[in-house]
Parts: C-alpha cells; sequence; structure tokens
C-alpha cells in the first residue's frame, strides 16, 4: 500500500489572519513597530522612545553634529545687529539695530549686482542643471545590459568626489589661454579664445562645470525611483499600443514626478547658494562686477573688508528667503496634491 504523507493542518484562533483575503488584508507585525498598548491606546512619547532606543543611540551622533556645526552658529546671528568686533566677546559690541540691513534697504549698487548675479545664475541652473540628472537617469535606465549600466555609472559618478579645485584646473587645463584648445588653435593659425576670463560667458561656463561634476551623482536617487516602479504598468502600456514615448510620459514621469517636486522644493530652499568656492576661485579672471554673488559679497565685505555686521546682516536675509521659499513652495505641493518636503 502506498502511504501518504501526514500534512499537519495549520490551526488559527479567533482573529488571526488565515491569509485567504485579499492582498494587504493581512499584515505581518514585522513589517512596522506597534503603536498601541496592550489596552489599546496609543503609546506614549516615552514609551516610544524606550522601544526604540537603539535607533535613537545610533542617531546621536549625526544628532551632535548637526547641533554644534549647523544650530549652536545660528547664534552668530546677533552680529547682524551689533558693530562686531572681532577681538570683542559677541554679546559686548556696540548695538546698532537694523543700521546692517542699510545696505538691502537702500539699494546698495554693490549689493543689487550681487543679488542680481545670484537670482541669474539660480535661474539659469534650474534649467539647465536640475534636470540634467533626471535625464540622465532614464537614459542609463534605458540601458538593456546592467554590466554596462554599472560601468557607465561608476564613470559618471566619479567627478563628483573630486574638490572644486581640481576641477577648475582640469578646466583651465582645457580652456585656458594655454590649454589644450587654444594651443590646438595656434598651431593651426587661428585665433584663441578667451573661454574663462570672459565675462560674458562666465554663467555659461559655471554651468558646464556643475552639470559635469555634478549630474552623474544626481542620478543617484531618480535611478532608485526608477526600480520602485511597478513593471505590470509598462506591460499594461504595451499591451494598450503605447510608443516608449509614450511610456515615458504617462508611467515614468509620474512614477518619480513626487521626487522631482521634494528635491525642487530644496533646491528653492538653497536658491541664493549658488557655489561659494566654485565662484571664489575664478573670480580673479573675470572681475567681481561679472561673479559677484551673495555669497562672495558676504566673504568679501565680511572677512575681507572687515564690515562684519553688514556680511551677517545679507547671510541672516538670505536664510530667511531660503526658508520662506521652502515652506511656501511646500504649501503650493500641497495644494496640487504632492507631499513635498513635509505632509500637513
Amino acid at each position: 500500500m502506498a502511504q501518504t504523507d501526514r500534512i499537519p493542518s495549520r490551526q488559527t484562533t479567533a482573529g488571526e489572519p488565515t491569509g485567504s483575503g485579499p492582498p494587504g488584508a493581512a499584515t505581518d507585525s514585522r513589517s512596522a513597530p506597534p503603536r498601541l498598548s496592550a489596552s489599546g491606546k496609543p503609546l506614549s512619547w516615552w514609551a516610544r522612545a524606550r522601544r526604540d532606543k537603539i535607533l535613537l543611540l545610533m542617531a546621536l551622533p549625526g544628532l551632535a553634529l548637526l547641533l554644534v556645526f549647523h544650530y549652536l552658529p545660528l547664534l552668530g546671528n546677533l552680529i547682524a545687529f551689533q558693530e562686531y568686533l572681532p577681538f570683542v566677546p559677541l554679546g559686548r559690541s556696540a548695538w546698532v539695530g537694523l543700521d546692517n540691513f542699510a545696505v538691502i534697504f537702500n539699494g546698495d549698487p554693490e549689493f543689487l549686482n550681487a543679488l542680481k548675479n545670484t537670482l541669474l545664475i539660480t535661474l539659469v541652473q534650474v534649467i539647465f542643471v536640475f534636470p540634467a540628472p533626471i535625464a540622465l537617469a532614464l537614459l542609463l535606465n534605458s540601458l538593456l545590459s546592467e554590466r554596462i549600466k554599472r560601468v557607465v555609472q561608476s564613470v559618471l559618478y566619479l567627478p563628483h568626489f573630486l574638490s572644486w579645485v581640481i576641477v577648475i584646473a582640469i578646466f583651465q587645463q582645457i580652456l585656458g589661454g594655454s590649454g589644450l584648445i587654444n594651443n590646438f588653435l595656434r598651431e593651426h593659425g587661428l585665433g584663441t579664445i578667451d573661454f574663462l576670463g570672459n565675462p560674458d560667458g562666465f554663467i555659461a561656463l559655471l554651468t558646464s562645470q556643475v552639470i559635469w561634476k555634478d549630474t552623474g551623482w544626481g542620478t543617484i536617487l531618480f535611478l532608485a525611483a526608477l526600480t520602485q516602479i511597478d513593471p505590470g504598468l509598462y506591460e499594461a502600456a504595451r499591451v494598450d499600443g503605447a510608443s516608449r514615448w509614450r511610456q515615458l510620459w504617462h508611467v515614468t514621469v509620474p512614477g518619480i514626478r513626487g521626487l522631482i517636486i521634494l528635491l525642487l522644493i530644496l533646491r528653492l530652499g538653497d536658491s541664493l547658494t549658488v557655489g561659494f568656492e566654485q565662484i571664489i576661485l575664478q573670480q580673479n579672471l573675470v572681475g567681481r562686477p561679472a561673479s559677484e554673488v551673495l555669497d562672495t559679497y558676504v566673504y568679501n565685505n565680511g572677512v575681507l573688508a572687515g564690515q562684519w555686521g553688514v556680511s551677517a546682516a545679507v547671510g541672516l536675509v538670505k536664510g530667511l528667503v531660503g526658508v520662506a521659499l521652502v515652506i511656501g513652495a511646500n504649501k503650493i505641493a500641497h495644494i496640487f496634491g504632492e507631499a513635498g518636503v513635509y505632509k500637513k
């Protein structure tokens, strides 16, 4: 006689999910920490802290660095309301009220020029730099060979790890007066081109440097978001006769729209910061009228000229404007049904 294996049946208790319901009806208790106590009441803040004490201890070093290097320095904004002297304790300098903000309210020509250059560079970089990682991520995602994709990604990531000193030195070796391109033009009897010292092309130069250095690194988040899109959506689109362009527009872009809006909001908050190190290293080549931005204005007038209070006032206003832009853009995102940086 053939013997059959005995398969013990799984016994369920009252209230225990059997897994026969629709997907998502039964949840694994390990997927999320419980937010209710045994009596059904919400856990207190202290109870949640005790439950997650290991995670909180792991986060302490990062929180300490954030506190020491980001929040404690905010106390230095008192300088904006003082006639600050570096060798006098912070609270003992003479208070001047809003006098240091006069360069902003009265329209100082040097400040207005720095503000104009900052806004123009920001506008150009939002148009050309911000979409570059998105386009590159879509191109990489279309590659069929995973090995080729990994090699290309590794090559594109490398410029991000170079300092701006090295990046600008590379551009000087290629575009400088004695660089590769001008030497080629001289050898063929052609006139040289002043790429680095031309004030009219300075914004284009900055934009090209940022794209070359950071576009590859910026694709990381978008590639991660693309992997979360359900492949079944593409199959359904192909069944409906959608072309690759239609699949991109109706499946891919909506799949990463939330991330695009999030990064755009964060970019607006940082819109008045356009790369201090990159610009200060090239400022002598093009002159201050064409290259002065708010960050270099603060450095040139504060550190070099000794107008510490004026520089602190400009930096404080710049920070407040950035916060206002983030909050305003986030509220607009909520109006259109997006999560933004934080939810309501």
